[in-house]
């Protein structure tokens, strides 16, 4: 019986396949996860654009609603870090889901590369394409992480000022100092964190 060194090979052939579809495999998986938790985070921003709406409404139809004017001006700027928030979560899923697409492509070139040896090319170009697009992805969500902290900021200096004033109402004769003491921690918490009261 003649020697087939293609009957020989093909087993060596598949193991070679397997291996290289690992890296892709990885990949997928973790784009995978990014999406979920992305979507998580979408689905919580969505719903606490409608808790704000809801809010926003119910200040401009209860005139009984104390410091209206405040928390209505507090509502808009939590809706614009939401709406900027939005924007980068949409833009990062989308990166992720361009990526999952092309590490799936690369996983296919890389099964029809022993078929067609001068698309060997084509797996190499196609994965550091789609590792791109996840980095890209990756930093619009760490941009997305930022601005979260700077409206949690805004928001903890909202809850102070909101505080002083109830106190600033309560305590009457010592009403410019109180104001004074809150807009001075109304500043240090946009800066960073708010110091001690005896700093």
């Amino acid at each position: 019986m003649a020697y087939d060194p293609r009957v020989t090979d093909f087993p060596q052939i598949g193991l070679s396949l397997l291996s290289a579809m690992i890296t892709p495999a990885v990949l997928i998986s973790a784009c995978g996860t990014l999406i979920f938790s992305t979507s998580t985070r979408l689905a919580r921003i969505v719903d606490r654009v409608r808790q704000l709406t809801l809010q926003i409404e119910r200040l401009f139809t209860d005139r009984d609603v104390r410091f209206g004017e405040e928390r209505r001006r507090e509502v808009e700027v939590q809706l614009g870090f939401y709406a900027r928030r939005a924007r980068l979560v949409q833009g990062s899923l989308t990166s992720f889901y361009v990526s999952l697409g092309l590490f799936v492509a690369t996983t296919i070139a890389i099964a029809v590369t022993p078929f067609a040896p001068r698309l060997g090319w084509l797996p190499a170009v196609i994965g550091i394409v789609g590792t791109v697009v996840l980095f890209v992805g990756c930093m619009l969500l760490i941009n997305e992480t930022r601005l979260a902290l700077q409206a949690l900021k805004s928001e903890t200096a909202f809850a102070l000022r909101l505080s002083g004033l109830y106190q600033s109402e309560r305590d009457a004769p010592d009403r410019d100092d109180a104001l004074a003491h809150l807009e001075h921690l109304t500043r240090q918490v946009r800066s960073g964190f708010p110091a001690g009261r005896g700093q």
